[in-house]
């Protein structure tokens, strides 16, 4: 049996995707625009090891297995199919005689950019200080040159907000940024502090606007350098600062606002508690805490999955929690919970614009980080595209209030658009 007839036996011959394979043969409708090719006997040894999602993304990431034309479009289409057919032990066997039975049995190593669980144990127990620095490394000091290509000029790795759907990236960040600083009631002299601020977006945001006074701390030493060169750029010095710094060594008791934008998901639902009290510390009276998140839509799915493709890819260690649960953790850590919403259709936006820079820049992204992590970036973020849009995860902002008093300083209806 050759493995187009498996790919049509499992999906049917009317799948809306090409099939192509090492052995010659062809499956599927020969005019779609996405083909899906396994291009060597490798790919069936990494599916033979791992079934499923892990071993198909190890083959892809390593190239034994390749999708022409777009991605999002390819996963969409697959997701939608209904497997029609199981295959027989029989037609295994088939195939494991033409293929060859070492060959089909054959174990190989995951690509490089898996990280083994190994790696992990031996920087400490899961969100140690040690452990999390090796796991923001892994992730974010790929390269900013990298991340100037998907990102583009914003370098804002977090989810935007759109006015409208065709607005930019660019203008959507900005907009974002925007609407976190009116969330928080921004105004001149006050001090932020932004906890996991990335690349300074935050910070550089509330200096430029508002003439806040912002601090943002980071894990990733690459992204402190950027963001300090660019502060210095702006001309921004005396006001906007990123620091190479755990969030927990902070002083407390020293700012008006706090952001947390992306943070959350990296910190591990048994350290939340002392997270939003961390938080709640270093806020004076009065303050406020935006707090901005990947969540799930309930309480009852696992928080994680420590074998899955995001773990050992992506987000080693990452933790996502619903949104009801984060509330509740908020108000205990003794904060007033004043306002949330759900903003997981911008985040299927600005992955689709995270896309379209990757696939635009392809070749230079390839050239700064290598062909097998920028292959984990193109299946990542159209993944994760489908995922918020079909509401497989969400994105919510919370505002919570360290109350001076009984006071929250809030107006009676506030409105946290633009004019409002």
């Amino acid at each position: 049996m050759r493995l187009a007839e498996i790919f049509e036996r499992i999906v049917g011959p009317e799948a809306p995707v090409r099939f192509r394979a090492f052995d010659g043969s062809e499956a599927g409708d020969p005019t779609s625009d996405v083909s899906i090719v396994i291009r060597t006997p490798v790919a069936l040894n990494y599916l033979a090891g791992s079934p499923g999602a892990v071993g198909l993304t190890r083959a892809f990431v390593a190239g034994h297995i390749d999708v022409e034309g777009d991605m999002y479009t390819a996963l969409r289409r697959m997701s939608e199919l209904t497997l029609v057919d199981s295959v027989s032990p029989g037609q295994v066997l088939g195939l494991v005689r033409d293929i060859g039975w070492v060959k089909f049995v054959n174990r190989v190593p995951p690509p490089p950019q898996e990280m083994r669980r190994g790696r992990l144990l031996g920087r400490g127990t899961r969100h140690s200080k040690s452990r999390d620095a090796e796991v923001i490394h892994h992730h974010y000091d790929v390269s900013n040159e990298f991340y100037e290509l998907v990102l583009g000029p914003a370098m804002t790795y977090t989810c935007a907000v759109y006015p409208g759907t065709d607005t930019s990236l660019e203008q959507a960040q900005w907009h974002k940024h925007d609407l976190v600083a009116r969330k928080l009631g921004l105004e001149e002299g006050m001090r932020l502090l932004d906890v996991g601020c990335g690349w300074g977006g935050m910070v550089i945001h509330a200096a430029k606007e508002y003439g806040v006074r912002g601090l943002g701390v980071t894990l990733s030493v690459q992204q402190a350098e950027w963001a300090q060169k660019k502060i210095a750029e702006l001309g921004l010095e005396g006001l906007a600062e990123v620091r190479h710094l755990d969030y927990r060594d902070v002083p407390d008791g020293s700012f008006d606002r706090v952001s947390s934008i992306g943070l959350t998901e990296h910190i591990g639902k048994k350290n939340v508690p002392d997270y939003f009290a961390s938080l709640y510390r270093k806020l004076k009276p009065g303050g406020r805490l935006l707090n901005h998140c990947i969540t799930r839509p309930d309480n009852h799915s696992p928080a994680r999955k420590p074998g899955g493709v995001i773990n050992r890819y992506v987000f080693p260690d990452g933790e996502l929690e619903g949104p009801g649960w984060l509330n509740t953790e908020m108000n205990e850590a003794g904060f007033e919970v004043r306002h949330q919403e759900n903003l997981r259709e911008h985040y299927a936006l600005t992955l689709r614009d995270w896309s379209a820079n990757l696939d635009r820049n392809w070749e230079a992204a390839v050239a700064q980080v290598g062909e097998g992590t920028a292959r984990v970036w193109r299946l990542y973020i159209a993944g994760s595209r489908l995922g918020f849009e079909r509401n497989v995860v969400q994105l919510h902002q919370i505002l919570g209030v360290k109350l001076d008093g009984t006071d929250a300083g809030m107006p009676l209806r506030p409105r946290f658009e633009p004019g409002g």
